[in-house]
């Protein structure tokens, strides 16, 4: 009965406090649901009229779809930058904020699965992927080991933020011999996630640009300097609008992890351009049409010097240590790797590799409106979601959303 009591004040406290807020959360949460609305309008357009709606042909049947999906992938599994040294090594100043990691990575794979799910023709037809009325074709299949490692992540995250704030909710300690074990668990996973999807790539064998045994490292490296960028921003956004404290010493030591990851993922990406490069087999054209096109292709060009450009940059600000304490600096640096790193790993990923075809056609892809809007969509829902969990976890992380045992034996 007194857990029945614990749950329903949570619950009842969690919808109290969604639906209170001043003047600019409540024009925020207006945007993010127009965005979604507007998101939503065009899927069923999408669902009406077929992925005609949306610029992926034959040629090119994977794009920005699937790229954000890689994306924001890298976003969920960064949320292990902050929790290898906060646990692992008992660094304070980062476990304060560890919780708004695991929430972010929670949005990041809730997106993740949407963007999925409009890239897929039939998406009725989804119901293949689930044991027992469907087969899912485990261990054949790269892509249920793709389902099966985003959605056990998705549910670890979500065990993880709501066992802890729960029982801080309650006023007690979380039990180390259950939260311990899944916090330690969640590291190998947020690298399973990404590595699977990179295998995902690199095993389509008729596709010689993503055949790399480097792909993962490249995957997992580059994510751990893109989703510290993000949380770094959204958590002096939220610094500004809440209570919500980050202190400087672990934005200070984030943004040097970021620096070392960042000089990692361009070696990796050296080696990549160095072996096509040498080697110069046919399969050069790939790399040919991202940095200087091919028989006058060249839509992606500009775009790939400006994220080479931009990853550079990021690196050399981050280097210093007095540029990335200063926090103008470490903005405009995270701005940079944000960039840099989401055109390489999005569109700079997919498009590439279907680029030529198998045939050798070339087929210039460029996002239509339509998917456009489907993608504002999914980013407004998942910030939607965000927001929502934020506004929950925070008064609890503060000591001001609580148990109150007197009302609830008022109501008893």
């Amino acid at each position: 009965m007194k857990t029945l009591n614990f749950f329903g004040q949570w619950v009842a406290g969690s919808i109290r406090i969604v639906l209170t807020g001043n003047k600019l959360y409540y024009a925020w949460v207006a945007f993010l649901m127009a965005c979604t609305a507007i998101g939503l309008w065009a899927y069923t357009n999408q669902l009406s009229e077929g992925l005609i709606t949306t610029s992926l042909r034959d040629q090119v049947s994977w794009g920005f779809y699937i790229g954000n999906f890689t994306f924001l992938v890298g976003v969920a599994a960064a949320a292990v930058t902050l929790v290898v040294p906060a646990y692992l090594y008992n660094w304070k100043p980062i476990k304060e904020i560890v919780v708004y990691g695991e929430l972010l990575a929670v949005a990041a794979i809730t997106m993740c699965a949407l963007f999925v799910m409009v890239d897929i023709g039939h998406p009725e037809r989804f119901w293949h992927l689930i044991p027992g009325p469907g087969i899912l074709n485990v261990p054949s299949s790269m892509l249920a080991w793709d389902v099966i490692a985003l959605n056990g992540y998705l549910v670890l995250n979500f065990v993880i933020t709501t066992y802890l704030l729960f029982r801080l909710f309650q006023r007690k300690e979380p039990n180390k011999r259950i939260f311990m074990p899944l916090v330690w668990l969640s590291i190998p996973a947020a690298i399973a996630i990404h590595t699977v999807t990179a295998f995902l790539y690199a095993g389509l064998i008729s596709r010689p640009y993503w055949n790399s045994a480097i792909l993962a490292p490249r995957f997992i490296v580059s994510a751990f300097c893109s989703g510290p960028a993000v949380m770094l921003v959204l958590m002096q956004i939220l610094q500004r609008f809440s209570k919500f404290k980050i202190r400087k010493e672990a934005m200070w030591k984030i943004s040097e992890l970021m620096a070392y990851f960042m000089g990692f993922n361009l070696f990796l990406l050296g080696a990549e351009v160095f072996k096509e490069y040498y080697s110069d087999t046919h399969h050069v054209t790939h790399m040919h049409y991202m940095f200087t096109g091919v028989e006058g292709h060249d839509t992606l060009v500009p775009w790939m010097w400006f994220a080479v450009g931009c990853s550079f940059a990021a690196f050399f600000l981050f280097l210093r240590r007095k540029s990335r304490q200063n926090i103008v600096l470490m903005n405009i640096g995270c701005l940079l790797i944000f960039m840099g790193v989401y055109i390489e790993k999005s569109m700079g990923m997919v498009i590439p590799g279907m680029t030529p075809d198998t045939l050798g056609e070339i087929y210039e892809y460029v996002p239509s409106i339509n998917e456009l809007l489907v993608a504002l969509g999914i980013v407004g829902f998942g910030g939607l979601m965000f927001t929502f969990m934020v506004k929950i976890a925070t008064p609890i992380l503060d000591g001001e959303f609580y148990y109150k045992e007197r009302e609830a034996k008022k109501k008893d």
